[in-house]
């Protein structure tokens, strides 16, 4: 008998964990020995537990940070160390690739076909070039459109697995009730805060065979709403790819990024009119380069603030959502867009940043002006609600979905900046459904 392959899985809290589920954890050649963390701080130095592994780990599968691999390759004998996680660039993906090949044992990625779980209900997936893209508002469309056809959609979300991971193996939220049923992040406020005021359900958490199975039963078209650049976890009918215009050479430079780029049916340009038309020509030539097979929307991201009198000619300080300014390598987003189109002036946070928001800027240099959402624990909370505090501003501008001033002790005024999708040119939210629907219709209850 043939021995067992030992694995050591690479991820940040999201792939990684579908990976070991749907690939490796029922399947007897394989032994992950461990799980290694990136990207996302604090989410290190746990166990995946027994329930949640499987009855040939009784004792779970511990979790370290990405740093420790080459010592745990060596200590552990391992033979296959899998990546399992995105919005990488190649650059970085190069440097991983040749540290894990530099310890003598193989490396790989599983692919969309192993890793997809089908569904008897229509799934639109909507994936990105890189976090920041403008995902979310494009699901947030399809929803009214579904829900103006007298359907119900469902949205099922790329993992966050940042807490008690038994309590996240289904999470569903469907009242603001619901929010407190969990210790949430921000970061997944952010996410599921947007379809409560849609009145949709949203289903995320670690076992997405039985989220699949809980869509299903929930409504009749399910959304694939993806977390960063990752392509999707449920067998997609129609493949929507997202790209920033104001980041054009990211279609060809990230990973999974140029996944979704070749695999998508449509491709949504956003933030058009901000990035001007020769950034939007470039996008354009850089996807059909890829995919010419791709059709085009080119598409706005239009910006609104609720209480705009406390920003117009005010100093203020802007939250941004932080994985699109930290690991989404976008130096600002729409809280910074919002601020400048109302002639605030906006103060720089950074002198004044402590704990684990001054440690976001030291790791992510290319930061602009703005706050990252960063508060994964009780302890960044405390750092992000002091470094607002600190700053010398008479309005805190959030562009983060999640209601971070009921999270936190602000000590200024709050005005809330919100983003939707507009398409002025391709297919529409409108089109992509009709699409959808006469390729997949909605079974007969």
């Amino acid at each position: 008998m043939a021995s067992k392959r030992r694995v050591v899985i690479m991820g940040a809290g999201g792939r990684d964990f579908h990976v070991f589920n749907t690939v490796f954890r029922d399947n007897p050649g394989y032994e992950v020995v461990a799980f290694t963390a990136a990207q996302i701080p604090g989410i290190e130095w746990r166990r995946y537990p027994p329930s949640l592994a499987g009855h040939r780990y009784p004792d779970g599968i511990p979790i370290y940070p990405e740093r420790l691999f080459p010592e745990i390759v060596r200590d552990q004998a391992v033979d296959e160390i899998v990546l399992a996680y995105s919005d990488l660039t190649y650059e970085e993906l190069g440097h991983l690739l040749s540290i894990a090949l530099s310890t003598g044992a193989s490396f790989r990625i599983i692919g969309p076909r192993e890793t997809m779980i089908p569904s008897y209900k229509p799934v639109v997936a909507v994936t990105a070039v890189k976090t920041g893209a403008g995902k979310s508002s494009l699901s947030r469309a399809l929803v009214r459109e579904i829900k103006s056809r007298q359907l119900a959609p469902v949205v099922v979300r790329h993992p966050m697995a940042y807490g008690d991971l038994e309590a996240r193996k289904l999470i569903l939220i469907m009242t603001p009730e619901d929010l407190t049923k969990y210790p949430l992040t921000i970061e997944e406020r952010e996410e599921f805060e947007p379809y409560l005021d849609l009145e949709t359900p949203l289903l995320a958490g670690i076992d997405y065979g039985l989220i699949v199975r809980e869509a299903e039963r929930l409504g009749d078209v399910i959304i694939w709403d993806g977390g960063n650049n990752d392509w999707p976890f449920i067998k997609p009918d129609l493949w929507i790819v997202v790209a920033d215009a104001l980041r054009p050479g990211m279609e060809a430079s990230t990973f999974p990024g140029e996944v979704n780029v070749r695999m998508a049916e449509i491709a949504v340009i956003t933030k058009a009119r901000e990035a001007g038309e020769e950034n939007v020509k470039r996008v354009r030539e850089n996807l059909l380069r890829l995919n010419p097979r791709l059709e085009i929307a080119i598409a706005d991201l239009e910006v609104s603030v609720d209480r705009p009198e406390l920003v117009e000619g005010k100093k203020v300080v802007v939250v941004e959502d932080s994985p699109t300014v930290t690991h989404g390598g976008t130096p600002y987003a729409a809280g910074y867009v919002a601020a400048r189109q109302l002639g605030a002036e906006i103060v720089d946070p950074r002198p004044y940043a402590v704990g684990v928001i001054r440690e976001m800027y030291q790791r992510y240099p290319h930061m602009g002006p703005v706050v990252p959402s960063t508060g994964y624990t009780r302890e960044q909370l405390r750092s992000l609600e002091e470094t607002l505090n600190r700053v010398p501003a008479d309005t805190v501008v959030i562009a983060s979905p999640a209601r971070i001033e009921e999270m936190i002790r602000i000590d200024k005024p709050v005005a809330r900046v919100s983003y939707e999708i507009r398409v002025v040119e391709g297919p529409t939210p409108r089109d992509m459904v009709d699409r959808l629907l006469e390729r997949h219709p909605v079974p007969e209850a």
